[in-house]
C-alpha cells in the first residue's frame, strides 16, 4: 500500500521437517521477511539450547581473540562488509569453525602463558641487573685508596678529616664493625614507593633505613602487559646474628616485602663480585629479548592469518567467524520458537504480498533437498492480536519514518505521518530558519554528506543517516531565504523595487527618507504592474518600519500555515475512518471537527488572505473581528459582512455537542443490540434436544471484532469520560495549537535579528573602519563572524529550530489523527540482524 498506510500482513503456519529445519530457516532468513511466534511459551522448551550454548561459548572465544588482537601492533579487524559474508555464509560450518576456533584459543592461551614466564623472566634479570648496578654505584667510595698519614699538624688534620669512621684509633681494620649490619635489596613500583618506606619505618621503629634508586626505564608487566615504573630500594639494618640464623629484624623486613609483593635480590659482597654479577645478567637479557622477539614474531604470524580476508572485498576471517556466530546462533533461537516432535510448526506474520514468493522459495528449496513436508498454511481467519505494522522505507525516508516512530508506531492500517513529513519537516524548518547564506551552508553540509556516504558510513553513522534529511532542510532554508530576501541580513534586487524616494529623496524630519509607491505600480490590483515578482522587496531592508512589517507578514504567514497543517491532519481522520468502515467516527467525529476547525480559525486565514490581495480604503482589523466574533458582539467595520460571522460562529458552537453527545449513546446502542443477538442465539443453541453442538470457537483465530467483547467489559460511564475529555481537549487545543504554530515567527525573527547583530558588529564595523586599517580588521572581523555563525546560528539555532519543527509535528499536527498504538513488524531476517549488531 505504499508509504501512506502500512503493507497488508497476513497470518500463518510454517510447517519444517525436523532434519532440515535449520536449513529452511537459514534460507527464509536469507531471502523473506517473517515474524514467528512463541509457540512454547506457556511450557518454557527449548529443544535447540544446547546449540545456544555451544555458539555462547564459541562467541566468548571469539571475543577473547579480538582482545587479544588489539595488544598486536598496526592489527586491524577489516569489517563492515556484512553482504560479502551473507553471499558466501554457505562456505561455513559450525563444527569446523568451533574446532577451529577451540584449536586457536587453546594456542593462544599458550601464547599468552608462554609471553607471561619469558617477560618473567626477563624482568627478573632486567631487575636484578638494576640492583647489581646500584650496588656497583655505592660499592664506589668503598673501593677507593684511603688516606696516608704524614707528619704536621696540617697534615693530621686532613688525614682525620679523610679517615672513616669504623676505622679505630689504632688503624684497625672496619670489617669487624660492618658484620654487624645487613641489607635487603630489590625492586618496588613507584606508585608503592612511599607507602613502603611508611610501613617500614613504622614496624622497625626508625632501625631501619631505605634507599631508593629510580629505573627511568618502565618495565613490562607480564600479568597485565602494561608497562610500569619501578625503582630499586636498599635496606640497611643492624644484625648481629651471624650464619644460618635469621634475626627478628630480617624475619619482620623479609614479611613487608613479601606483604607488598616486591622482588628481592641478593646483594653483592665486594665489587669484583657485582662486576661478574652483572656480567652474567646482562647475557641473560639479551637471551631473554631474543626469545621474546621470536616468540612475538610467531604471535604476528598466527595474528595476521586471523586479520587477512578470505575474499577480495570480504571481512577478515576473525570478523566473518564472529558473524557467523551471530547468524547461527539466531537460527537456533529461531528454531527453538517451534513446537513438535517429526515436524516443526509456528505461527508466523507476513506481508501479503510476498506470500507468493515464500511459496516458491519453499518449493524450490524442497526440489533442492528432496524433502516434501515443508509448507506455509495461510489463516483464513485472522487471530484476535492486531497484525504488526510493516511499512516499507529506503535510505531517503527512514529518517523521516524514524521521527515519527520515536513518537509512536502506527496502528495497522493507519495513516502514516511520515508521508507528510518528507515535506512538511524541512519546509516548516526552512520558515525559522530561512536565509540563503546560512541555508546554504547547511545545504552544502547535506550534499556533501550525500556524495561522500560511503565513506563516512562507518566513522559518521549518525550524519550517514540523517544526509537526506539535512540535505532537504538546507534546500527549504534557502528557498524560504529567498522569499524573505534575506543573505547573511542583506536583501537581494532580483527586480526593479515597487517603491521609490519620495520628495525627490529630500530627507525629511530627522533626516528620514520617506518611500511610497512607484507611480507605475498598481496599487489598487486593477489589472496593472503588480507586486514585486518573488519575495519580499528589498526596500523594506534597512528600513525603519521593517521589523514591524515583518513581524506582521511572518505571523500571519504562520498562523496560515499551521491551520493549513491541522486541517490536513483531520482529513487524514476522514481517511482512517473511512479506512476503518466507522460511519460513527465519519460523522460525530471528523466532521463536527472539521466545521469547528474551518468555520472559526479556517475563517480568520480566509480573512487574511483576502485583506491582502483586495484593496480597502479602511481595512478592517482582523483581531477585533475575531473577538467581535467570538463575543457575538458588534463588529463597527465587517469585512464580509455581519451575518456570516456569526453563521460561522453558531455553526462552530453546534459542532460542540455533536462531538460530545452522539458517539457515546450509538456505542450504547450498538453493545445492547449485540448482547441481545448473542443472547438470542445462545438460547437457540440450548434449546431443543436436537442433537447438535455448539461451536468450539478457536481464541487464536477469534476475528478481530470479537476481541471488545472477550476483552474488558463495556462501561458506558468510561465511554462518556473519555469522550467529554477528547471533546474538551479538541476545543480547546485548536486554540492552543494555533498559537504555538507562532514559534514559526518567533524563531524566523530571532535568527534574522541574531544575524543582523552580527553582521553589523562584526564585518560592518570592519567595512566601515579607514582605509589602512579596514583591510586588516576585516580580515579579523570576518574570523570572528565566522566563528559565531558556525557557533550559534548553524550549531545551537538548527537544533533550537529542529526541536520545534518536531514538536509541531508531533503534537499540533499527529494529535488529530494519530493514535500511535500499533507495534512494529520484526521480522527474522539476517542482514538487519547484522547491520544492527554492527
Amino acid at each position: 500500500m505504499g508509504i501512506l498506510r502500512s503493507e497488508p500482513m497476513k497470518h500463518g503456519t510454517l510447517v519444517l521437517p525436523i532434519d532440515r529445519a535449520r536449513h529452511f530457516i537459514d534460507v527464509v532468513g536469507h531471502k523473506t521477511k517473517m515474524q514467528f511466534e512463541d509457540m512454547n511459551s506457556r511450557e518454557l522448551s527449548r529443544p535447540y539450547k544446547k546449540y545456544v550454548q555451544r555458539i555462547d561459548e564459541m562467541e566468548r572465544i571469539v571475543r577473547f581473540l579480538l582482545e587479544e588482537l588489539t595488544r598486536v601492533p598496526d592489527a586491524e579487524v577489516i569489517k563492515n562488509n556484512v553482504d560479502s559474508f551473507l553471499d558466501h555464509s554457505e562456505e561455513f560450518k559450525l563444527d569446523e569453525i568451533e574446532g577451529r576456533l577451540k584449536q586457536i584459543y587453546q594456542e593462544f592461551i599458550q601464547f599468552k602463558e608462554n609471553n607471561s614466564k619469558l617477560t618473567a623472566k626477563r624482568n627478573a634479570a632486567l631487575e636484578e641487573r638494576y640492583v647489581v648496578q646500584t650496588a656497583i654505584a655505592s660499592m664506589a667510595n668503598v673501593s677507593a685508596p684511603r688516606a696516608v698519614r704524614t707528619k704536621g699538624n696540617d697534615d693530621e688534620f686532613d688525614f682525620a678529616a679523610t679517615r672513616s669512621l669504623l676505622d679505630d684509633e689504632e688503624g684497625g681494620s672496619r670489617r669487624a664493625l660492618e658484620t654487624m649490619f645487613s641489607n635487603i635489596a630489590g625492586v618496588i613500583a613507584q606508585a608503592d614507593q612511599d607507602r613502603f618506606a611508611r610501613t617500614l619505618f613504622r614496624a622497625t621503629r626508625g632501625n631501619t633505613f631505605t634507599h631508593f634508586q629510580q629505573i627511568f626505564e618502565p618495565i613490562q608487566d607480564p600479568k597485565t602487559g602494561r608497562e610500569v615504573q619501578k625503582s630499586v630500594f636498599v635496606i640497611y639494618f643492624q644484625d648481629n646474628r651471624l650464619g644460618q640464623q635469621v634475626s627478628a629484624m630480617s624475619e619482620k623486613i623479609q614479611k613487608i616485602c613479601a606483604s607488598y609483593g616486591v622482588n628481592t635480590y641478593r646483594w653483592p659482597a665486594n665489587r669484583e663480585a657485582a662486576q661478574e654479577v652483572l656480567t652474567s645478567l646482562q647475557v641473560q637479557v639479551e637471551d631473554q629479548q631474543r626469545l621474546l622477539r621470536a616468540h612475538e614474531s610467531f604471535v604476528l604470524s598466527e595474528a595476521s592469518a586471523l586479520l587477512a580476508p578470505l575474499r577480495l572485498g570480504g571481512n577478515s576471517i576473525i570478523e566473518d567467524w564472529r558473524l557467523f556466530c551471530k547468524k547461527e546462533k539466531s537460527i537456533y533461537a529461531t528454531l527453538n520458537l517451534f513446537e513438535g516432535d517429526m515436524n516443526l510448526r509456528a505461527n508466523c506474520w507476513y506481508p501479503a504480498a510476498q506470500e507468493q514468493q515464500i511459496q516458491g522459495l519453499l518449493s524450490s528449496t524442497m526440489s533442492q533437498t528432496g524433502q516434501n513436508s515443508a509448507v506455509l498454511i495461510s489463516h483464513r481467519t485472522p487471530p484476535r492480536k492486531s497484525p504488526p505494522t510493516y511499512i516499507r522505507t529506503n535510505e531517503f525516508t527512514a529518517i523521516f519514518q524514524e521521527l515519527v516512530d520515536t513518537y509512536g508506531l502506527p496502528n495497522y492500517g493507519e495513516a502514516n505521518p511520515a508521508l507528510f513529513t518528507i515535506v512538511t519537516f524541512p519546509f516548516l524548518f526552512g520558515v525559522m530558519y530561512g536565509d540563503v547564506g546560512h541555508g546554504s551552508m547547511l545545504l552544502s553540509v547535506g550534499l556533501f554528506a550525500v556524495w561522500k556516504a560511503e565513506d563516512i558510513k562507518h566513522t559518521i553513522p549518525d550524519l550517514y543517516y540523517a544526509r537526506y534529511i539535512v540535505t532537504m532542510m538546507g534546500l527549504f532554508a534557502v528557498y524560504v531565504g529567498f522569499l524573505y530576501n534575506d543573505f547573511f541580513s542583506i536583501g537581494f534586487s532580483f527586480f526593479t523595487s515597487r517603491w521609490v524616494e519620495a520628495e525627490g529623496g529630500r530627507p525629511g524630519p530627522g533626516g528620514i527618507i520617506s518611500y511610497e509607491p512607484a507611480p507605475w505600480f498598481d496599487t489598487k490590483n486593477e489589472g496593472g504592474v503588480g507586486p514585486y515578482p518573488f519575495g519580499v522587496d528589498p526596500a523594506w531592508h534597512g528600513a525603519q518600519n521593517e521589523l514591524i512589517y515583518m513581524n506582521s507578514l511572518k505571523m500571519k504567514i504562520s498562523v496560515i500555515l499551521g491551520v493549513s497543517q491541522m486541517i490536513v491532519g483531520l482529513l487524514l481522520r476522514f481517511a482512517n475512518a473511512i479506512h476503518n468502515n466507522s460511519p460513527v467516527d465519519l460523522f460525530f467525529e471528523c466532521v463536527p471537527m472539521m466545521l469547528f476547525m474551518v468555520c472559526f480559525f479556517g475563517f480568520m486565514d480566509y480573512m487574511i488572505l483576502y485583506k491582502w490581495v483586495t484593496p480597502m480604503p479602511n481595512p478592517p482589523s482582523i483581531i477585533n473581528s475575531l473577538i467581535a466574533m467570538a463575543m457575538w458582539g458588534e463588529d463597527s467595520n465587517p469585512m464580509l459582512g455581519a451575518e456570516l460571522p456569526r453563521i460561522l460562529m453558531a455553526v462552530s458552537m453546534l459542532a460542540v455537542p455533536f462531538m460530545l453527545i452522539p458517539k457515546p449513546l450509538i456505542r450504547l446502542w450498538q453493545h445492547n443490540k449485540e448482547v441481545a443477538a448473542r443472547s438470542s442465539r445462545g438460547h437457540g443453541g440450548m434449546g431443543g434436544g436436537s442433537g447438535r453442538h455448539a461451536p468450539v470457537i478457536d481464541e487464536e483465530a477469534c476475528p478481530l471484532g470479537l476481541e471488545e467483547d472477550e476483552g474488558e467489559q463495556f462501561e458506558f460511564g468510561e465511554l462518556v469520560i473519555h469522550q467529554v475529555i477528547e471533546t474538551i481537549e479538541y476545543v480547546l487545543g485548536t486554540v492552543s495549537h494555533t498559537a504555538s504554530y507562532l514559534r514559526l515567527w518567533a524563531l524566523s525573527l530571532a535568527h534574522q535579528q541574531l544575524s543582523t547583530v552580527f553582521f553589523g558588529m562584526t564585518l560592518l564595523s570592519g567595512m566601515t573602519a579607514p582605509f589602512p586599517l579596514n583591510v586588516l580588521s576585516l580580515y579579523f572581523c570576518f574570523m570572528i563572524w565566522f566563528g559565531i555563525t558556525l557557533a550559534i546560528l548553524l550549531g545551537m539555532d538548527v537544533l533550537e529550530c529542529f526541536l520545534h519543527v518536531l514538536r509541531l509535528h508531533w503534537v499540533e499536527f499527529q494529535s488529530k489523527f494519530y493514535k500511535a498504538e500499533g507495534h512494529a513488524f520484526e521480522p527474522y531476517c539476517h542482514r538487519t540482524l547484522l547491520v544492527k549488531e554492527e
